[in-house]
């Protein structure tokens, strides 16, 4: 099943490069997600189907409102997540990273169960690593890095340490 799912993405992952899907993208994910998850009772995501995917539940920035946003996360091992920035190749960094900056705690939606996390912002020292884990599991996603002329922000999100 895993070689199945990998040469899937493997099909998949250009045409979610191409022009017309970073045109149309935007504009059409973010709701269909909604509204699944919505009929799901917060179980599924579209993006869901070929990458783990999460709710990232964070406080605006400017605002202080909750946030919620569908991302593609790539496990890290002892139940840490990395999310990339990548806003499909737009030119500037999506909300969603200046949120986790001002406020790096923060919760995510796994299947619908939520867990508590705190984001780090991954140092330069470890982005090619990170990147490589990622595009093991979406072949050539640091494209969109590339493509949007900035530095992509990537976060760790991991469980809060206990007192």
């Amino acid at each position: 099943m895993a070689s199945l799912l990998h040469a899937v993405r493997s099909l998949v992952a250009p045409l979610t490069r191409t022009r017309v899907f970073r045109a149309v993208g935007p504009v059409v994910l973010p709701p269909a997600e909604r509204a699944l998850a919505w009929c799901s009772g917060g179980r599924l995501q579209i993006s869901a189907l070929l990458v783990p995917s999460l709710v990232l539940h964070s406080t605006g920035a400017r605002s202080g409102r909750r946030r919620d946003t569908y991302l593609m996360y790539t496990p890290d091992g002892r139940g840490r997540g990395i999310v990339a920035g990548s806003s499909f190749a737009q030119g500037r960094h999506p909300a969603w990273t200046y949120n986790l900056m001002a406020h790096p705690d923060a919760s995510i939606s796994v299947h619908g169960r939520r867990i508590p996390v705190r984001a780090t912002l991954i140092e330069d020292g470890e982005r090619d690593a990170v990147w490589a884990r990622i595009e093991r599991q979406w072949p050539g996603y640091r494209q969109y890095e590339r493509t949007s002329g900035r530095v992509v922000r990537l976060f760790r999100l991991e469980r809060p340490e206990r007192a």
